[in-house]
């Protein structure tokens, strides 16, 4: 796994009424810092990649959907410089995953219905110095086939 990447597997409390699930908490190893909560709603297919921060981590959970979220490591330092991680996020696998700053992240819905995320940063989103940097969903040097493989 991609250096500093963690992963927290919800647990859901179930009964006869639904369930209960914890998402995150301000003791937990994953979480150093609230900076902002936020959502997003994509649609069916879609692609949103890539990006990474210089200053930021990221906390991503899809409660409603699901997506094929996929991780490229760009920090020189880093001894997994140049790897890339493939997580199954959503409804069938409810995990919080913890993206370092650094490392370029996306995803693609799967399935026909949409997806929703949940992302928490460690750093309020700056309109006039926004930490965001992009990178082609098809970049070369990333090299990432989006295509579901029928197996």
């Amino acid at each position: 796994m991609i250096a500093g990447v963690q992963v927290k597997k919800l647990v859901r409390h179930c009964d006869d009424r639904g369930f209960f699930m914890e998402i995150l908490r301000e003791d937990d190893e994953i979480f150093s810092r609230f900076g902002q909560a936020s959502m997003s709603k994509s649609y069916p297919g879609v692609i949103k990649a890539f990006h990474y921060h210089e200053h930021q981590d990221d906390l991503w959970f899809f409660p409603v959907g699901n997506a094929q979220v996929v991780l490229y490591d760009l920090r020189e330092d880093s001894p997994t410089r140049g790897e890339t991680n493939v997580f199954y996020l959503g409804e069938d696998n409810p995990v919080l995953l913890l993206i370092p700053r650094m490392v370029a992240h996306g995803y693609r819905v799967l399935g026909n219905e949409p997806a929703i995320i949940i992302y928490f940063t460690t750093a309020s989103y700056n309109r006039s110095h926004p930490d965001e940097k992009r990178i082609p969903w098809d970049d070369p040097t990333i090299g990432f086939d989006w295509t579901t493989k029928y197996r």
